[in-house]
């Protein structure tokens, strides 16, 4: 008997593709992952220390103590443009208020190119006109009026404990002048640089017990906290 031989017939040939991919490394994805990661954490650090430290810069520009005691608040920063032949041009003036909290307060304008020595200007011109305030412990002896412009200011005395009860242009000039308890209420135009005029001219009208009775020429008593007429 014949044996039968079978012949297996060979498997087709795979063609290869015409351009091979090269295959990806399994940490490949999983570093620039950690690229990304990195480069966002670095930009969100950046951005909150930026954001900190342009706060802590504020703080330091509108508080700035000397050292004889007197500090300073920039109230008010005011941006003036000027078209020239060349293009647009920018100056800068600086609302400043500086006081020691001890009775002692002034204002001051200066104006710069820049923000810095605008500020820096109207601080020295703040410093010079200082005068003092006649308080009675944390607060004022009396309820006073003052007027400058279009804007007025009433300014009344407190119990201690109520705190400054005042907008954000007369509470500088009280904080810095050492009141903590006093009641305030505005009337009229909102501009802060008659604001801030009007509550220095309410503070000069303060005067004390022995003021009063110098210029009245009377005898004050005290009845129930208020000076009457003896």
């Amino acid at each position: 008997m014949a044996e039968e031989t079978t012949e297996s017939s060979p498997a087709p040939a795979v063609e290869a593709p015409a351009n091979p991919v090269p295959p990806t490394p399994a940490g490949s994805q999983q570093v620039r992952g950690g690229q990304g990661g990195g480069q966002g954490g670095g930009r969100q650090g950046g951005g909150q220390g930026g954001r900190q430290g342009g706060g802590q810069r504020r703080d330091r520009r509108e508080r700035e103590p000397d050292e004889g005691g007197v500090e300073s608040a920039v109230v008010k920063i005011y941006r003036c443009s000027k078209v020239v032949k060349g293009g647009r041009t920018f100056s800068f003036g600086a609302l400043v208020v500086a006081g020691d909290r001890k009775g002692n307060i002034g204002v001051g304008y200066g104006k710069a190119n820049e923000v810095p020595p605008a500020v820096e200007k109207a601080t020295k011109d703040a410093r010079k006109v200082m005068f003092k305030v006649n308080l009675k412990g944390s607060t004022i002896p009396h309820t006073v009026r003052g007027t400058y412009g279009a804007s007025t200011v009433i300014l009344a005395p407190a119990r201690p404990g109520t705190g400054v009860t005042a907008g954000k242009s007369v509470r500088p000039c009280l904080e810095l002048c050492g009141i903590t308890d006093i009641l305030t209420k505005v009337y009229g135009s909102p501009a802060p640089k008659n604001i801030v005029k009007a509550t220095l001219a309410a503070l000069k009208q303060l005067h004390n017990r022995d003021q009063v009775e110098k210029i009245r020429g009377v005898k004050l008593a005290a009845v129930k906290g208020e000076l009457v007429t003896a």
